[in-house]
């Protein structure tokens, strides 16, 4: 986290372009905040998209994409849920429990960290009038605690509006890949920052899900970089 901010934004911002939005890109845990964990687990997918944060800045310096990244762990809030949703602090996760979670301020966690970012965001994208925003996530591909291998090597979630998630569904399988329609998990009980910033504005968006494994050095973020920077340029073109 950077002199107290709970996120960045990099990239030039022009009006009417693509945007891109990573909420889960860091796995920062304040010191005067001890969850109760061992220091690494912060760094596993329970703390963090592993690999989002580099596909994203690549997007942007590389492919004109601007990104507002968070610089907080989702163990310490989830900017991906509502504020009144009962896992938006968690006290376990995968599998593993979160002491320092256990009756935690979550009103003060919302204040310092979950409002500040949203507030922002809701600014920068109505500064950016975005053709698409671009919700950038990454998933495991096995849950600790499910036997379950995950296939899809990339899903794209939606909740009402499947507008843009439908183009991109098969633009992405044009290319060979094991698209998720709706996977790993459902955008319709997974969908908090779309539904707040795109779908309640009429706002067309794709949120994309890539499998850890493929993005967890820097080639391949640089290849699933230059790859989603197409497919969505392509997605915004279908729209028009």
């Amino acid at each position: 986290m950077i002199d107290g901010q709970v996120f960045k934004q990099i990239g030039d911002l022009k009006r009417g372009g693509l945007v891109c939005v990573a909420d889960h890109a860091s796995s920062f845990v304040p010191e005067d905040l001890p969850l109760g964990i061992p220091a690494d687990q912060a760094e596993t997918h329970i703390g963090v998209d592993i690999g989002v944060a580099g596909v994203a800045a690549r997007m942007a310096r590389r492919h004109g994409i601007p990104a507002h990244m968070a610089l907080i762990s989702r163990l310490v809030v989830d900017l991906h849920r509502e504020e009144d949703h009962p896992k938006v602090v968690p006290t376990e996760s995968d599998g593993h429990l979160i002491p320092g979670n256990i009756g935690a301020d979550v009103e003060a966690r919302l204040d310092r960290y979950h409002r500040p970012y949203h507030e922002a965001l809701a600014k920068w994208l109505d500064e950016a009038a975005p053709e698409l925003i671009i919700s950038l996530h990454s998933f495991t591909p096995q849950l600790e605690t499910s036997t379950e291998e995950r296939p899809w090597e990339v899903g794209l979630l939606y909740n009402e509006d499947d507008r843009a998630a439908r183009h991109a569904i098969r633009l992405f399988g044009e290319l060979g890949l094991n698209v998720g329609d709706n996977e790993p998990y459902s955008g319709k009980e997974l969908n908090a920052t779309m539904n707040r910033h795109a779908e309640a504005h009429g706002r067309p968006y794709c949120a994309v899900e890539v499998r850890q494994d493929l993005i967890s050095n820097r080639a391949d973020q640089a290849r699933w970089a230059a790859m989603i920077a197409d497919v969505c340029g392509r997605v915004a073109l279908a729209l028009d």
